[in-house]
């Protein structure tokens, strides 16, 4: 029982600590008398909802930390500065498409270069054509599209749309967002293989 007891104290003890602060500790520890230990259960009450709290922050702490990591990690990879990199991890997170998918993506669509162009009219990171962005955001222009945010914003919801239109086949998404989902389309009615290169070498990276 004795054991219990010092050990629910220390428990709330702590929890003291950290819903006080240093200051307040002090504080109390330089009283002439001996601080006494309340272990009524509004106080066992308050001090597990602080241990909660401690707990979530934790794992917020945690994922910080993972996401971190992860972005540490591309931009190696890939050789790219890691704001770059993080850009990128956050925006495929955002738009909910796998990370390691859009950063093949943008490496295949633009090489990492904002000011990316293409003979077809394609612009920046994600290599977007200004009609396809603006059915999206209808105020765009071409400069907006060498903003890496709104490329990667758009780019990856676009992919992300058209994952929806073939029923998560990815392989069609990636071929669709290459060469537009009415020749896909089209090229499927005819019974034309429509897999090819360019979806094997985003998922080759992968």
């Amino acid at each position: 029982m004795m054991k219990q007891t010092v050990a629910r104290g220390s428990i709330v003890a702590a929890a003291a600590l950290a819903l006080t602060g240093l200051g307040a500790m002090a504080t109390m520890m330089s009283r002439d008398t001996t601080p006494v230990i309340d272990l009524s259960e509004d106080v066992v009450i308050d001090t597990t909802a602080a241990l909660a709290v401690m707990e979530s922050q934790l794992l917020v702490t945690q994922g910080e930390l993972d996401r971190a990591h992860r972005i540490l990690d591309f931009s190696g990879r890939y050789r790219i500065p890691a704001d770059m990199a993080a850009r990128i991890y956050d925006h495929a997170v955002n738009e909910g498409i796998p990370p390691a998918l859009g950063f093949q993506l943008v490496k295949i669509e633009s090489g990492f270069i904002n000011s990316a162009q293409s003979y077809a009219s394609a612009i920046g990171l994600t290599q977007l054509v200004l009609r396809t962005a603006r059915s999206y955001e209808p105020m765009l222009t071409r400069d907006d599209l060498m903003n890496p945010d709104v490329s990667l914003r758009i780019g990856f919801r676009y992919l992300k749309d058209l994952l929806k239109r073939y029923d998560n086949d990815l392989e069609l998404a990636l071929e669709a967002y290459n060469k537009g989902p009415t020749l896909v389309s089209t090229q499927m009615d005819e019974g034309i293989e429509v897999k090819g290169r360019y979806s094997r070498a985003v998922l080759r990276g992968m």
